[in-house]
């Protein structure tokens, strides 16, 4: 088992989310920095689907119960063992009664914790991703988390990569032409490729941009929206959809952004910058 420690806000339990329920209203969830969650599983030698710890802003004490093999990546705010820093993208032993908990912020946002056999939360609707409306949305003081007993000895080989800091740093976010991208005008379609400052408002719903488009692009019936998809508000404003993102909305979407690229923007934090890499398949 795991123990929370401390309560924390933004910390869920996370894995690949949910497919073929977005008739039902339903979110798809699962990790927003897909490929960090997949490095921590693969380093353990896991599943890629098995289920994680999503931790914001490095938010979060807890306690090892049970001994097992841990890796974490993603975002790094100085994690530490006991009082002791580790690094990121390491597979590290832990003890039972073994304290992990966090501390400055070098980079990134979002951290992500695997263990050998994954998190153990209840599957509903075949993930076990946290999911407002249809789960538990975030952690609390003293919950308790499910984990398997160790299954094998981790052995040193495939147990420490080192990953280049430009996923976290680079503000290019490769991207793809909307199902309205055409409706804008060429001035519209410029201004779209220059740097965007992320805003105060940005969470796993949805990331917004501080400066404006001219828009006179009027609403669409309500349409099918995924993560990654860029929303054109009235007021000028895009807003870039996440995992938590409903699954219709009413603006023009006019740029869809690649799995990578969602990865790139969840790692952003406030005033940080970003700017579309618009790909032409035409």
């Amino acid at each position: 088992m795991i123990e929370v420690l401390h309560s924390v806000m933004y910390c869920s339990v996370q894995d690949k989310g949910r497919f073929g329920v977005a008739k039902q209203g339903i979110p798809q969830a699962g990790s927003v920095d897909s490929s960090a969650a997949a490095l921590a599983n693969i380093l353990l030698k896991n599943n890629e689907k098995d289920a994680v710890l999503e931790i914001t802003f490095g938010q979060g004490i807890f306690k090892f119960k049970t001994a097992t093999y841990i890796c974490i990546t993603g975002a790094n705010f100085s994690p530490k063992l006991n009082g002791q820093a580790v690094a990121v993208h390491q597979v590290y032993y832990v003890a039972p009664d073994t304290v992990l908990s966090f501390g400055k912020r070098i980079y990134g946002a979002r951290t992500y914790v695997a263990v050998q056999g994954g998190i153990q939360s209840e599957i509903v609707l075949g993930s076990r991703s946290f999911s407002f409306s249809i789960t538990a949305q975030t952690l609390s003081k003293g919950a308790l988390l499910a984990i398997l007993p160790i299954q094998e000895e981790h052995t040193a080989s495939f147990s420490k990569v080192r990953v280049s800091k430009t996923h976290f740093t680079t503000r290019y976010l490769p991207c793809f032409k909307g199902p309205e991208y055409a409706k804008l005008n060429k001035v519209q379609q410029g201004q779209l490729v220059n740097p965007f400052t992320i805003s105060e408002d940005n969470n796993r719903v949805g990331y917004r941009f501080k400066e404006p488009l001219k828009n006179k692009l009027s609403s669409i019936l309500t349409s099918a929206v995924l993560p990654g998809t860029v929303q054109l508000t009235p007021s000028g404003k895009c807003i870039v959809l996440m995992q938590d993102c409903q699954v219709t909305g009413g603006y023009p979407r006019i740029l869809q952004l690649s799995e990578i690229a969602i990865a790139r923007v969840s790692q952003k934090i406030s005033g940080d910058e970003i700017q579309f890499i618009v790909e032409d398949y035409s």
